[in-house]
């Protein structure tokens, strides 16, 4: 069984434009999320996957592999089924551009869901809150969980309600982790079909695959580092790292 991990790094990303090619700490921000999951042990190869040539110029300079795009994909999931295409794979990670410091054991477990559960077509990774600020903040994703944990709802809202308490029930929900794992057939598969109400409603592509019928498998894992969204958090990415160095 062939595994790859496939990071779609777009350069205009609407609140830090060209952030995947920033470089205070003397490598590309795509470059630190490359060589992590390089370190991930049960990948066959990692490539990167962008419509810009900027972005490919920086790949050859660090010697990444990377396949070209098209500019019109709606999604980094969509930019990933078409850089997959004529590449040999039966499970297709998507990392995130954006997360230097992403842990490669949460590579691993990602993929273990899928190794280990034949019968499953897609996975993805969950952890605690840390506090009351992200349940409120609308940019962290919620997710509810099945008895099976398998991903029941996700959410930009506070979610589930407790009618008794008149508030949400912070206890029963997790935080969502942008790492998903697909069967290379599903993947092409779910990105063919148009986006479903919920998906639109919540600005939330996952959702179409549990509007479709389809399981979603997640697994807790502690979550120690965030991705990098803003010029502050680049700042104070840097700072950790050249801490690191010392």
């Amino acid at each position: 069984m062939k595994v790859i991990a496939v990071i779609p790094a777009r350069y205009d990303s609407t609140r830090f434009c060209g952030k995947v090619l920033a470089k205070d700490t003397g490598k590309f921000l795509v470059q630190h999320t490359y060589e992590q999951a390089l370190c991930a042990k049960n990948l066959d190869q990692v490539f990167i996957a962008t419509d810009s040539d900027e972005v490919a110029q920086a790949c050859e300079e660090f010697s990444a592999k990377y396949v070209m795009t098209n500019d019109k994909h709606r999604s980094g999931t969509d930019r990933i089924a078409e850089a997959v295409l004529d590449i040999d794979a039966d499970i297709v990670v998507n990392v995130q551009g954006d997360e230097p410091e992403i842990d490669p054991a949460s590579i691993e477990k990602v993929v273990s869901l899928l190794t280990d559960n034949p019968d499953a077509v897609m996975a993805t990774l969950v952890t605690w809150f840390k506090d009351k600020t992200q349940l409120e903040d609308p940019n962290v994703v919620k997710v509810i969980l099945g008895v099976g944990g398998e991903a029941i709802y996700f959410s930009r809202a506070q979610i589930p309600y407790n009618r008794d308490s008149h508030s949400a029930q912070a206890s029963l929900a997790y935080r969502h982790l942008g790492i998903y794992a697909y069967r290379k057939d599903f993947l092409l598969e779910i990105t063919k079909k148009e986006q479903t109400p919920l998906e639109k409603c919540e600005s939330l592509e996952q959702l179409r695959v549990i509007e479709h019928g389809h399981k979603i498998l997640t697994a807790v894992v502690e979550h120690h580092c965030e991705g990098i969204d803003t010029e502050q958090q680049y700042k104070a990415f840097v700072e950790r790292y050249k801490g690191s160095l010392k």
